[in-house]
């Protein structure tokens, strides 16, 4: 159950309904984990600094459990959304910033396993 958080300084009118299903689309390919366990949220329009400058910028946080445990895995999963995310949003890699966390499986819970 993989989250991904995006952060951007810019207007909420680049994120549109189809950029969150693509987005979810790339980074569950990315991860090797199926789109309907995927949970999205973007979070544009913020006031934001990126290496001293407040340029359109970025800051992506990928959480989940079992793919995100290995700066092999990491490394090779950045590549794949970097690449969708500077096409996407035609930024260069410099105003992008990912955060890849692991996660426990018991340190997330949903109604089904709090049985």
């Amino acid at each position: 159950m993989p989250f991904i958080e995006l952060q951007s300084n810019l207007p909420a009118g680049r994120f549109s309904e189809a950029f969150l299903k693509r987005l979810c689309s790339s980074t569950a390919a990315a991860l090797g984990k199926p789109e309907d366990r995927m949970n999205v949220v973007v979070t544009p329009g913020l006031p934001m600094l990126m290496a001293g400058s407040t340029s359109p910028c970025v800051i992506l946080s990928v959480s989940a459990i079992g793919v995100t445990d290995t700066a092999e895995k990491n490394k090779e999963h950045s590549a794949k959304i970097f690449e969708f995310l500077t096409k996407e949003l035609d930024l260069s890699q410099d105003r992008l910033l990912f955060m890849l966390l692991f996660h426990h499986d018991w340190t997330i819970a949903i109604p089904c396993l709090l049985v």
